[in-house]
């Protein structure tokens, strides 16, 4: 997917330049896994949740478009708001988002960077492509290249930004309570982003945000391997009440069905939630 925000904005910000003449050099990686925790597992690939169900994952997997390496912050800082008070504007700040009056949902991040001054402090320095589904299961770093080019401008690369087209799980769930509220059962989601009616571009399943710091300048040495990172714990599972699944006529619960709706809202907004890290290693050239 080659999206909406590229060249014109970079070529004018001074972002395209001969080899040779940036301030740093990326060699970007991403990669994604299922992280299971030690003190939840339950034996044959189940892990304990909250709520006292089991999840087995047989599959996982995400779908990533694009990582956009955002920078060239201001000075300033951004000024603190309290989310059980937001600004005028925005209201039912939750999960590091509060809802706009708009309509769109904004970052804290960004909120911050408005009250502070800094509606416009930082812009996008380049795009990292993926293009493809990343296994949670079997991780593996996939090397990426970036538009324009890997060579950046004198600026602070201070966040990455995932965009999200694609979710595939299946497993299996099973209560371990004493009287279970359901038997082991089978499921299923595959969630993508839909073709935008006015654009041939896609929206999100949904976006992540991760703090990235790469200075680009002469202080610093220019070969920078940065290994950007997403953990998928299976506390994403907690907060889903699979008593009230609705399965299919093969027994299998599918979370895509407009009848578990409610459970999928919730799936979704827990991996929303979740923060990528990221690695940087520097080197001379």
């Amino acid at each position: 997917m080659r999206t909406r925000y590229l060249l014109p904005a970079l070529l004018l910000s001074g972002c395209a330049l001969d080899a040779g003449e940036g301030f740093a050099l990326l060699e970007p990686t991403v990669t994604a896994s299922y992280a299971p925790v030690a003190s939840r597992d339950a034996g044959n690939g189940f892990q304990r949740l909250a709520s006292d169900y089991q999840v087995r994952l047989d599959s996982a997997g995400l779908g990533i478009s694009h990582v956009e390496l955002m920078g060239g912050a201001g000075s300033g800082g951004p000024t603190r708001f309290d989310p059980a008070n937001p600004p005028p504007g925005y209201s039912l700040c939750h999960n590091g988002h509060c809802h706009s009056d708009s309509g769109g949902l904004v970052d804290y991040e960004d909120i911050e960077a408005q009250l502070g001054g800094g509606g416009a402090s930082a812009s996008l320095v380049a795009a990292l492509h993926v293009d493809g589904e990343l296994n949670l299961l079997t991780p593996q770093s996939v090397p990426v290249e970036c538009e324009p080019d890997c060579e950046l401008p004198r600026t602070t690369v201070s966040r990455g930004i995932w965009e999200v087209t694609q979710v595939t799980l299946t497993g299996v769930v099973k209560d371990s309570r004493a009287t279970p509220r359901l038997g082991e059962t089978r499921f299923r989601l595959t969630v993508e982003s839909k073709d935008g009616a006015e654009s041939e571009e896609a929206t999100p399943v949904f976006t992540l945000k991760g703090d990235v710091d790469v200075p680009s300048d002469r202080e610093h040495k220019p070969r920078v391997k940065l290994a950007l990172a997403l953990t998928v714990p299976p506390t994403v599972f907690d907060a889903v009440d699979w008593a009230a699944l609705t399965p299919g006529a093969d027994g299998v619960v599918d979370l895509g069905t407009p009848a578990n709706e409610a459970a999928r809202k919730v799936l979704l907004e827990e991996l929303a939630a979740l923060k990528p890290a990221a690695e940087v290693r520097r080197e001379d050239r």
